[in-house]
């Protein structure tokens, strides 16, 4: 697999020169700048590839293209908005970036409640308390009818936590909630996340997965025109937040999506992490099921708690069996190279390391994405790769 490393563009404090030391030559990035649903600017995508390769790394995945609101309402402004990433997935093309990643997540991206979760080992760790949440979003958010997503067991958990929180500790929880983490496209105060859950009223799973076959519809075959593989991430974490749907969540969601248009054009984003979250995904099950779909991949662990939370574990432990998905994902390439295919490698990244040894303490850094962490992480999913090349098992 390309062994490739996350990169939030000039700003991140782990710089290009990092990424070559940890060993990766591929790059993750995007214009993080241009969030409001405009096409990317053909100069601003020429500058970011040269800052790139300048620095002796390819830009072989956009993650991401952020995809307008208007999308996930079925507004009816989402016309104008099509043709924006439109353009966008041409102007990739044109410049030789062709596999773009991209979420569905109505309202909030990716989701924690703790970024600074202490590990026994003394690092720090994502973390989704399942208990925390639902105090914040039932006792402080107080959303509408927010009771109706919980059992009575689990409102008297989220009372009794919440009167043991100081008051600290529930606005900690509320920025890690809606004041925006990496990538995310919109940060929040408390009214207006109130008001961006009201656009959602009336869209259920069935309304949000029709738009988002509507999405595909307008896209897909701009990609196949231009070469590009779209691959979409699963949601993070794959089940509703605060009352809203989401519909990229299991492997059959990830059916319905590829089967909305089927296209070699239309695939996956494959996070063992986000599906990983949820017991009922046989990961292994679905990397071999959706193998000649997937154009790009997170490799991260998870373990989950007997009540719904869940936390980063370290890459090669937690639930999924992280070997036997790197072996099936070579396979898959060894496939691809065997049709004679060029763009037969997957590209592959590490996801949400730990923060760890002298990256702790420092001030600027993006929660998941400190170096030292996913250095350990590549590290470790490098070594499985060289073991299944060396004993030719793909």
């Amino acid at each position: 697999m390309e062994q490739c490393w996350r990169w939030y563009g000039p700003d991140d404090p782990v710089t290009l020169e990092h990424v070559r030391q940890a060993g990766a030559t591929g790059v993750v990035s995007a214009l993080h700048h241009i969030y409001d649903g405009r096409a990317w600017p053909e100069a601003d995508v020429l500058e970011r590839k040269r800052i790139i390769e300048a620095a002796g790394l390819t830009w072989s995945v956009v993650e991401s293209i952020p995809v307008h609101n208007s999308f996930k309402i079925g507004a009816p402004e989402r016309e104008r908005y099509a043709g924006y990433y439109r353009d966008s997935i041409r102007t990739l093309a044109k410049a030789g970036i062709k596999t773009i990643c991209y979420n569905f997540m109505p309202v909030v991206d990716w989701t924690r409640t703790d970024l600074m979760y202490r590990l026994p080992t003394t690092g720090y760790a994502l973390r989704f308390d399942a208990i925390d949440f639902a105090a914040y979003d039932l006792f402080v958010l107080q959303r509408k009818n927010g009771a109706a997503s919980y059992t009575p067991a689990r409102i008297a958990e989220a009372e009794r936590r919440l009167k043991a929180l100081t008051p600290e500790q529930v606005d900690q929880i509320e920025r890690n909630l809606i004041a925006g983490l990496p990538a995310t496209e919109r940060s929040y105060n408390r009214d207006s996340f109130r008001e961006a859950l009201a656009e959602y009223d009336g869209i259920g799973p069935k309304e949000l997965r029709d738009n988002l076959a509507w999405f595909l519809r307008e896209i897909i075959p701009v990609a196949e025109e231009e070469g590009v593989r779209m691959c979409i991430h699963p949601d993070d974490p794959p089940f509703s937040l605060y009352g809203l749907p989401r519909v990229v969540s299991t492997a059959q969601d990830a059916r319905f999506i590829l089967d909305a248009v089927d296209s070699p054009a239309n695939g996956l984003t494959f996070c063992t992490g986000s599906y990983g979250t949820r017991a009922d995904n046989d990961i292994v099950a679905m990397v071999k099921e959706f193998a000649d779909r997937i154009h790009f991949v997170h490799l991260r662990n998870i373990t989950i708690e007997e009540d719904g939370s869940f936390y980063e574990a370290e890459h090669l432990e937690g639930g999924t069996d992280m070997a036997h998905v790197i072996l099936a994902l070579m396979q898959e390439e060894a496939r691809r190279r065997k049709e004679g295919r060029a763009d037969w490698r997957i590209p592959m990244r590490p996801d949400h390391g730990h923060l760890l040894a002298d990256d702790i303490g420092k001030k600027k850094i993006n929660p998941g994405y400190s170096l030292i962490g996913r250095l350990k992480g590549l590290a470790e999913l490098r070594g499985i790769m060289r073991a299944v090349e060396r004993f030719g098992l793909a």
